[in-house]
């Protein structure tokens, strides 16, 4: 059962100001919500196969295969700053 001081302690911890009125309609909602999560415990799911989507998919995914990149200096022309072949970045590490 949900009582207010757990309405409260989770409009605290959403940090949520919450009106008298607010917690009370909040606690019938979660009351709710944990009954429809009682009825589904109920059911038995043994036999149903666990599903990571609800739709029958799978990823497209090409192999990942190193390929040599024939424009180099194209793609160095739009470094801002760039050192021989090479991108000119800033130190971050110390």
């Amino acid at each position: 059962m949900v009582t207010i001081k757990d309405v409260e302690h989770i409009g605290e911890l959403a940090r949520l100001e919450l009106s008298p009125d607010e917690k009370g309609l909040y606690r019938g909602q979660l009351e709710a919500i944990l009954d429809w999560m009682k009825k589904l415990n109920e059911l038995d799911t043994a036999s149903i196969v666990p599903a990571c989507h609800v739709q029958n998919m799978k990823n497209v995914t090409r192999e990942d295969l190193p390929e040599k990149f024939e424009n180099r200096m194209g793609l160095l022309e739009n470094a801002p700053e760039r050192e021989s072949d090479f991108f000119k970045v800033r130190k971050v590490i110390e």
